[in-house]
C-alpha cells in the first residue's frame, strides 16, 4: 500500500488533535469521528491534513496547492451552515480535478432532498410512503391520499433534526401546528409521510459500480413506554442519558431470515443506483409486521466514526475500522468524475 497525501475536510472548530492524550473524555464529541478517520490514515501510513472549512472555498484552494493532496478525504456535512451545500463544496473539488473520498455531487443533491428523493424512488417503484410536501409560508392543506398517523419533519435536515414524539400526528390541527413548528425551526419546507409501523432497520451500502451491502442493522427502542411511537428522536438518537435510561440501543437485526435479508440488500442496491449514489451510504428503511419493507430515506456519506452504526456493521460483515477506511480512500480514488474522461 503506497503512502498517500490525505487531506481532510472538516467543519470549522472540528479539527481534531492529534493525541487524546490528557483531554477528557467528554470533550470528544464534536471532533470524536474526525479524530478517529484522521487517527487511522496515520496509521496507515498516510500523511494527514484536516482543515477546518466554514463559508470559504479560499482554504480548499490553498490547500490543494501547497499540500498537493492524492485525495480529499470529506467529512463536510455543510457550508456556510446549509446541509444541502455539501455537493456544491464537492462540485468544487470535482471542477479542481482533485480525486475525492465518498458520494458525488448528483448523489449528494439527490439524496439529501427528501421529497425529490422519494419522486425519484417512486418513479422506479421502489416502495416509499406516501407524502406530500408543505411549502414554507403556506396554508397546511392535508391531500385526501395522506391518513392518520403521518409523520412531519424538515425536508432537508437530517440527524433527527427537529424530530420528536410530536412529529407523529393524528389530527388536522396537530399537523398544522407540527408543520408550522418545522417551519419555524429549520427555515425550511416540512415533508409530512405516512407514517409506518415497524421496525427501524439501517443498511449500509458501500460501492461505486460493484455494490456490497452490510448485515442488517436495527434500532432497538428498548424500554420505551408503550404508547410511544418508535422512531429515532433527537434524544434517542443523540442523548447517552436518555438512551441509557430506556436501553435504546442499536445491533444486527434479529430473527431475520436469510430471503429477507437478500431482499433489503437488493432493495438497497436500486435505492443507492436509482439515486446516482457512489462511495458509501446508508438506507434508512422500515420493517412492518407484515414483511413489507419501506424505504425512509437514504443517507450519503453517513457517519463513520469508530463504534457507529456503520462501522459495526462493516465489522460484522468481516471488515476492521482500518479495512473500511481504506476501502472509502481506494473507492475515492477509482471514482471515475467526468474529468477524468
Amino acid at each position: 500500500m503506497s503512502k498517500l497525501r490525505v487531506l481532510v475536510l472538516v467543519r470549522d472548530g472540528h479539527v481534531p488533535p492529534e493525541s487524546l492524550e490528557g483531554i477528557d473524555e467528554k470533550e470528544w464529541g464534536p471532533w470524536k469521528a474526525e479524530f478517529d478517520i484522521c487517527e487511522t490514515l496515520r496509521n496507515l501510513g498516510h500523511e494527514v491534513l484536516p482543515l477546518g472549512i466554514y463559508d470559504d472555498l479560499a482554504p480548499i484552494r490553498n490547500a490543494l496547492k501547497d499540500f498537493e493532496p492524492d485525495i480529499t478525504y470529506m467529512l463536510l456535512e455543510e457550508f456556510h451552515g446549509v446541509v444541502t451545500y455539501d455537493f456544491a463544496v464537492i462540485s468544487y473539488l470535482e471542477l479542481m480535478q482533485q480525486p475525492y473520498t465518498g458520494c458525488n455531487p448528483r448523489g449528494l443533491l439527490l439524496s439529501k432532498d427528501k421529497a425529490l428523493s422519494k419522486k425519484i424512488l417512486t418513479y422506479h417503484r421502489i416502495p416509499t410512503p406516501r407524502f406530500a410536501v408543505f411549502r414554507h409560508g403556506r396554508a397546511v392543506r392535508r391531500p385526501q391520499r395522506l391518513s392518520f398517523p403521518l409523520f412531519v419533519k424538515s425536508v432537508t435536515e437530517d440527524a433527527s433534526f427537529a424530530i420528536s414524539q410530536a412529529s407523529i400526528v393524528h389530527n388536522d390541527a396537530a399537523l398544522a401546528e407540527r408543520v408550522a413548528f418545522v417551519h419555524e425551526k429549520t427555515g425550511e419546507d416540512a415533508i409530512v409521510e405516512q407514517y409506518i409501523e415497524g421496525r427501524e432497520i439501517y443498511c449500509g451500502v458501500l460501492g461505486n459500480d460493484r455494490l456490497v451491502c452490510f448485515p442488517a442493522w436495527e434500532m432497538d427502542f428498548g424500554t420505551l413506554p408503550e404508547d410511544a411511537a418508535r422512531i429515532a428522536t433527537s434524544r434517542v438518537k443523540w442523548d447517552r442519558k436518555y438512551q441509557e435510561r430506556h436501553e435504546i440501543t442499536t445491533h444486527a437485526a434479529k430473527d431475520l431470515d436469510p430471503a429477507m435479508e437478500k431482499q433489503i440488500f437488493k432493495l438497497c442496491k436500486r435505492v443507492y443506483r436509482a439515486l446516482s449514489m457512489s462511495g458509501y451510504g446508508r438506507m434508512d428503511l422500515r420493517l412492518t409486521p407484515s414483511g413489507e419493507i419501506y424505504v425512509i430515506e437514504a443517507n450519503a456519506n453517513p457517519n463513520i466514526e469508530y463504534g457507529e452504526d456503520f462501522a459495526e456493521s462493516a465489522e460484522a460483515a468481516g471488515i476492521t475500522y482500518e479495512a473500511l477506511i481504506q476501502r472509502i480512500l481506494n473507492l475515492g480514488l477509482s471514482y471515475k468524475a467526468a474529468w477524468m474522461a
